[in-house]
């Protein structure tokens, strides 16, 4: 199983937790970001805890991620607590997203959330990247939501 204990909750962009709210509102305003404050169709955070393993394993590791969805746009951060986080966008016509479950990475790193592949902003090349994501409710109704706005993108 996987190696962090992960827990998301449906918010709003001004309720995520500070440190990823600033460096969302940053990113957008330095890559001018359109349409990411009054459309927002789901906004959701995650706190994963990596637990400390054995006598001498590594301490507990908190990553705090954040994730907005918009009828055109994804915009996500993600970062350990106590660090900047980082943030990246995309135009949700120019990715493709399928839960991590089923990928084939999962056999090996089992793990919960949404992979996104795709051209992000700014990007010369196709990335892929990973949105860690918990089993609550406020999950399965971001996979949800993503999924239709990306259809109807």
């Amino acid at each position: 199983m996987t190696e962090y204990l992960r827990t998301t909750r449906e918010c709003t962009p001004d309720s995520l937790h500070p440190i990823l709210a600033d460096s969302i509102r940053a990113y957008i305003e330095k890559n001018e970001v359109d349409d990411i404050g009054a459309d927002v169709l789901i906004c959701c955070e995650t706190i994963a805890t990596r637990q400390k393993k054995g006598l001498l394993g590594r301490k507990t590791e908190v990553v705090l991620s954040g994730a907005i969805v918009t009828p055109g746009w994804l915009i996500w951060a993600a970062g350990k607590e106590g660090d900047t986080p980082g943030v990246l966008s995309a135009r949700l016509r120019d990715i493709q997203v399928q839960d991590y479950e089923k990928t084939e990475f999962y056999r090996r790193i089992p793990d919960r959330g949404v992979k996104i592949t795709g051209l992000y902003t700014n990007a010369a090349t196709p990335g892929s990247s990973f949105i860690g994501l918990g089993q609550e409710p406020a999950a399965q109704k971001f996979r949800t939501v993503l999924k239709e706005a990306m259809a109807n993108a």
